[in-house]
């Protein structure tokens, strides 16, 4: 396509979670010409034996001591392998459908400060919170007791209290349409009793985290009884 240099996101249509700060696992291409600065080791294939060569005399160095989930990355070529092309090009269009229904289901609920038709993901905000000295934490948090893994908050930063949500292409009608129910109920529970939604979660093994204290007491990582 052109590009010199490409970083390959996984998540999403390839499968893999968007956890972890990240894709999973986030592989870089480059073109031949960047070929001899990538950092080292490089892997390298000779007489059918595969070996780590630290030895490139134009690489721009050791960057960080790991090479990478590669599970991540046998899953996503797995993907990609059973779909095919066609197969390929009917999950994005489900992922796209998928996030301009949910967008519609819930622009009566949370602000949508960008309400034009969107691609495989739309940002909402949970600002409205603030009204009750909540956050879009609180509402993430309590999500889990739901059943549903919180999406992503607090980005873009250019939205206040930011939902960036990405409903993935294999997803129900049904599920799309319970998502958007419990955001409404929760939203109701924000309006009636805001400190359940502070001290969400309920149904999962640990506390919830006391975010001030484990950034100043690195060994802390719940809050106290």
């Amino acid at each position: 396509m052109g590009f010199d240099l490409m970083h390959f996101n996984l998540h999403k249509t390839f499968s893999s979670p968007h956890g972890g700060g990240g894709p999973g696992s986030g592989p870089v291409g480059v073109c031949p010409e960047l070929q001899p600065f990538l950092p080292i080791p490089v892997v390298e294939k000779n007489d059918d034996v595969y070996r780590l060569n630290y030895d490139k005399t134009h690489t721009i160095g050791k960057l960080h001591g790991f090479y990478g989930n590669f599970l991540v990355m046998v899953r996503a070529y797995v993907y990609v392998r059973m779909l095919g092309a066609s197969g390929i090009t009917d999950v994005s269009r489900n992922a796209i459908l998928n996030a301009n229904y949910l967008k519609k289901l819930l622009k009566d609920i949370l602000e949508i400060p960008h309400p034009q038709h969107c691609m495989h993901e739309f940002v909402a905000s949970g600002k409205s919170l603030r009204e009750y000295k909540l956050k879009t934490t609180d509402l993430a948090k309590r999500l889990l007791d739901y059943g549903f893994h919180a999406p992503t908050i607090y980005f873009p930063l250019i939205v206040p209290e930011a939902l960036m949500i990405e409903p993935t292409e294999t997803e129900s009608v049904e599920t799309l349409e319970e998502f958007a129910k419990v955001i409404g109920r929760i939203m109701q529970e924000a309006k009636i009793n805001p400190e359940m939604l502070r001290r969400a979660p309920y149904s999962t093994p640990v506390r919830r985290l006391d975010e001030v204290r484990a950034a100043k007491e690195l060994d802390v990582c719940f809050r106290p009884d």
